[in-house]
């Protein structure tokens, strides 16, 4: 049987066929440039030579500090005022390493950020994790209070709550007067634990989670801590991994708060001695202990580039 068609369907099925021959897609949307017009010679090459010099500017952009600290760190002092932007002129210092390494002590200070890194890694894991649970998975009836309380927190500006910080760091509540936190990596651990941005998308990273799983194993009698520890966790991969990016960098470039809560030189972090230390230290020997402070962020983003890529957009919850 055949159908006759009206000159209205006629026209649109023209039409139709006009936008396919140009390259358009099926929706009709388009981009500033069709795929017509993309089959075009000059257009292509066109298109090729801003992809290019993006990517060539972004390389430049990102990686050139980041080359040029490398190559000054085995560099003499001398080359590197004189001519900065060439390849060792006179020579390879490799002492410049091992100089930093020992006389400025950096192996000491290097040591403590690590220690300063890895406590307020797990301190900001274990907020945000825990956090996150109780106000989207076990949702108690004051929990949109408690979210509405941690999300205004992020609108008040830091710098108002150094001296009350400050103030409750050096007498703590509690302890008495004779009791201070000053020289105690818990100064800088508890207060980096207290993350609202942390809380926030991990609650929200858990409120993708299929709540039908959260059904099967409370039928199943798994309790609030078995839930958590053996069906949260596992499937909230991605979040921690950008969580414990974002913890560790935060931790190892701060300098404000461990000046204040660490005086003693021998507890500080590599972000507070090496400042202290400049005025004292060639440049070259101090180029070298920079490079060497960069080790542990540039390879946390080389070994977790992946998990934080695909979590940028903290929509990768499981699909039920």
């Amino acid at each position: 049987m055949t159908t006759t068609q009206t000159p209205a369907t006629k026209r649109y099925l023209s039409f139709r066929r006009r936008r396919a021959a140009r390259g358009l897609d099926e929706t009709g949307d388009r981009g500033i440039v069709s795929a017509f017009d993309r089959r075009k010679p000059g257009v292509r090459v066109g298109i090729g030579g801003v992809h290019a010099f993006l990517v060539l500017g972004l390389v430049i952009a990102g990686l050139g500090p980041i080359l040029w600290l490398a190559k000054s760190a085995v560099t003499p002092t001398q080359d590197t005022l004189t001519q900065p932007m060439a390849l060792w002129p006179n020579g390879i210092d490799w002492a410049n390493l091992s100089t930093a390494w020992n006389d400025i002590h950096i192996d000491q200070y290097f040591f403590n950020t690590v220690v300063i890194a890895l406590g307020a890694w797990f301190f900001q894991l274990f907020v945000a994790t825990t956090a996150g649970y109780a106000l989207s998975v076990l949702r108690p009836k004051y929990a949109p209070i408690l979210n509405g309380l941690v999300l205004a927190t992020l609108f008040i500006p830091a710098v108002v709550l150094l001296v009350p910080l400050y103030l409750t760091i050096v007498n703590p509540p509690l302890f008495g007067r004779d009791f201070s936190l000053l020289n105690n990596y818990l100064a800088v651990w508890l207060p980096m634990a207290a993350n609202a941005f942390n809380i926030l998308i991990v609650k929200r990273f858990f409120d993708n989670l299929p709540r039908e799983v959260f059904e099967a194993a409370r039928t199943d009698g798994a309790g609030p801590f078995r839930m958590f520890w053996s069906i949260v966790l596992p499937m909230s991969k991605p979040i921690l991994g950008v969580v414990s990016v974002f913890a560790v960098i935060a931790a190892w470039k701060d300098f404000l708060w461990p000046l204040l809560v660490l005086p003693n030189p021998a507890v500080q972090p590599l972000s507070v001695r090496l400042p202290a230390v400049q005025s004292q230290t060639e440049l070259d020997v101090f180029l070298a202990a920079l490079a060497i402070s960069t080790i542990i962020p540039i390879a946390m983003f080389l070994v977790f580039q992946g998990v934080f890529l695909r979590s940028a957009g903290l929509g990768g919850a499981v699909k039920g």
